[in-house]
């Protein structure tokens, strides 16, 4: 069975993208613990990060640090956060989090709705500042 992740990468499931290409994803959090909370997803369903081909990895990681720039440039964030878990669901995920404190590091905190004007906001200006640095978005 296909995870939710799978569900939302071939649109069964709705999702708000900031980023796609041939090996990965990055769509925002509907769980999010600050604004503009990204999850970078590869395409191939992997469980475990450990379990991802090292080049499969090393592009995650490479996106993950174009989408934490980005959110750097869009929401002036005085650090962002990098969390792999692994628990929630059984698809690896990187939660890329702009954040101002520690704090906002903790997934107790996460948001259990989110309005959807505010994600279209969020990754229409995290779009726009992949594409001020020469990324697609």
């Amino acid at each position: 069975m296909a995870t939710i992740f799978t569900r939302i990468i071939n649109g069964e499931i709705p999702g708000t993208f900031v980023h796609r290409d041939d090996r990965c994803v990055a769509f925002l959090s509907i769980n999010p613990l600050a604004h503009g909370h990204t999850l970078v997803v590869p395409i191939a369903e992997v469980d475990h990060w450990v379990n991802l081909p090292s080049d499969l990895a090393a592009h995650l990681f490479a996106v993950s640090h174009r989408i934490g720039r980005a959110q750097q440039a869009a929401f002036r964030c005085e650090r962002v956060g990098l969390i792999i878990a692994g628990y929630e669901v059984p698809h690896t995920h990187v939660h890329v989090i702009p954040t101002d404190h520690m704090g906002q590091l903790n997934f107790a905190n996460a948001a259990t709705e989110v309005d959807r004007t505010e994600m279209d906001h969020a990754a229409h200006a995290i779009r726009l500042a992949l594409q001020a640095q020469g990324q697609p978005g």
